[in-house]
């Protein structure tokens, strides 16, 4: 790969980085705000706002999975791998390899079987509350995996190719 084709590249991860940490510094500030508006209003006024609840619990789906996408951007995801910490080098890059597909393979068949689900959605024109429609809200899940899974694969890359995320 040539210096500009690199230079891009970068540019790439960097945007997407700055996109994804953008998107969960919204949904985190959208859901403390309208929580503590939620505490707030029923605890002085005796009244809520009709759409909060419900939207806060999309916002932790939102949420959740948007962190999840950062950690396994970062590395920082949970792993339950007990073999590599008793192997050593090239048999710990393999151990993690090998960890890294099953964790593609999962999150893949997750992405494939929550687009359905969000497919089902659409083609149903379920709402879930006022008239939200419940595929704008469940959109993150097949979203978050497949991103997931590209990580997990690329990570499986060998090091000379491995992209760098951070």
């Amino acid at each position: 790969m040539d210096t500009n084709e690199s230079s891009t590249a970068e540019k790439l991860r960097r945007v997407v980085r700055l996109v994804e940490d953008g998107l969960i510094v919204t949904t985190m500030s959208a859901m403390i705000l309208l929580a503590a508006t939620q505490i707030l209003l029923r605890n002085l006024l005796d009244s809520g706002i009709s759409w909060g609840d419900p939207t806060l619990r999309v916002l932790v789906l939102w949420t959740a999975l948007l962190g999840a996408m950062g950690a396994s951007r970062d590395g920082n995801h949970i792993r339950i791998d007990v073999l590599s910490r008793f192997l050593s080098g090239r048999y710990q890059r393999l151990s993690r390899r090998v960890t890294d597909i099953f964790a593609g393979l999962v999150c893949a068949l997750l992405a494939w079987h929550s687009g359905r689900f969000v497919i089902y959605e659409w083609e149903d024109g379920s709402l879930l509350f006022g008239s939200v429609p419940a595929w704008a809200c469940e959109i993150i899940l097949p979203v978050a995996f497949a991103v997931m899974a590209i990580r997990f694969f690329l990570g499986t890359l060998p090091a000379s190719e491995e992209p760098e995320y951070k």
